[in-house]
């Protein structure tokens, strides 16, 4: 049987943009009254990354702090994985500019990039624990950073009042006993595949069609209704599935880390769990949704807040672009 699986965080790391955008710059971008976009979208302000910012040096001193929180030298980690949702550039990957960034370059430490959008970080976890108990790794450093405004287009405020820019690391270690990964599951359904897109950056859109269509390309698109109704559809049965590989009912998560969505979506996860909703981690009115360095910022304030006690188990959830899903529980 593949789980539990030994598996303790060691140390946590986070770092947000110098910039803070308030909510009320949008409300004139988007020509309407003072107060449209915090009542609207749930949103005070987000951090916003500087062109020197770059996904590699957010995720960089992200990842410093979560060695120094754990005691770790960088050169004392078995692997090196970035969990971004959007790249910094297509080749190479971000995780060998954090790399470099980290004065590992003639380390040999071996590094990888792993992408389910925003679904990123937690498939990353889930990998990272699958390698850990086949032997491969003892100690692992993982990151996510995603510069969001780098894609945004302002003229419609759906698809770019919510996002921001941030990173956060976490330093894990395999475990013989106690903290453990309990169980993991995730589905896709590519019928959504359509509803959150970024176009340009790959081989489908090239530089012979022209400067407007690779502009047009470059900008996020979203149809957030259509993949909150796929996701929310699902979501209940694969909370259940998860819980009950476990045998961990949901009365005794005490924690839920979740991926900052939007604010009806972190809704919609009180509404399922009904019992102590303030057992949801909500940072997306001062953080916005980070893509995939939404849950482990998230998972960053749980700990800073003490929720993480030993023994305590955590739920944690969310959704990605594709249409993806995916739910972990995990005993600290």
């Amino acid at each position: 049987m593949t789980y539990p699986i030994g598996f303790a965080c060691r140390g946590f790391g986070r770092y947000l943009p110098a910039f803070r955008r308030p909510s009320s710059d949008l409300d004139s971008l988007f020509g309407q009254p003072h107060g449209w976009t915090e009542d609207r979208f749930a949103i005070s302000f987000r951090h916003v990354a500087s062109r020197d910012e770059t996904s590699s040096v957010m995720a960089a001193k992200a990842c410093r702090e979560a060695l120094d929180e754990a005691g770790w030298a960088a050169n004392s980690v078995d692997v090196v994985i970035g969990a971004c949702g959007v790249m910094e550039q297509p080749i190479p990957g971000t995780s060998v500019l954090v790399h470099h960034e980290l004065g590992l370059q003639k380390s040999g430490i071996p590094c990888f990039d792993i992408n389910m959008t925003c679904l990123s970080f937690l498939a990353a976890l889930d990998q990272v624990s699958l390698a850990m108990k086949a032997g491969r790794y003892r100690r692992a450093l993982v990151f996510a950073s995603d510069i969001a405004s780098a894609g945004l287009n302002f003229s419609q405020p759906e698809m770019s009042a919510i996002f921001g820019d941030g990173a956060a690391a976490v330093c894990i270690e395999a475990t013989e006993d106690g903290p453990a990964i309990l169980g993991a599951r995730f589905m896709t359904l590519s019928g959504g595949k359509d509803l959150a897109h970024l176009r340009a950056g790959g081989t489908r859109m090239r530089i012979d069609d022209g400067f407007e269509t690779l502009s047009k390309a470059a900008q996020f698109h979203m149809d957030a209704f259509g993949i909150f109704k796929a996701a929310g559809r699902y979501l209940p049965k694969l909370i259940a599935d998860t819980l009950a590989d476990t045998k961990v009912s949901i009365a005794e998560v005490d924690t839920l880390i979740c991926h900052q969505a939007s604010a009806p979506a972190l809704e919609y996860v009180r509404h399922l769990i009904k019992v102590r909703p303030e057992r949801v981690v909500d940072v997306f009115r001062e953080q916005g949704n980070q893509i995939a360095t939404s849950l482990p910022s998230a998972l960053y304030t749980a700990h800073n807040q003490g929720l993480l006690r030993k023994g305590s188990h955590a739920l944690l959830l969310g959704t990605s672009a594709g249409v993806s899903l995916g739910a972990m529980v995990m005993r600290f």
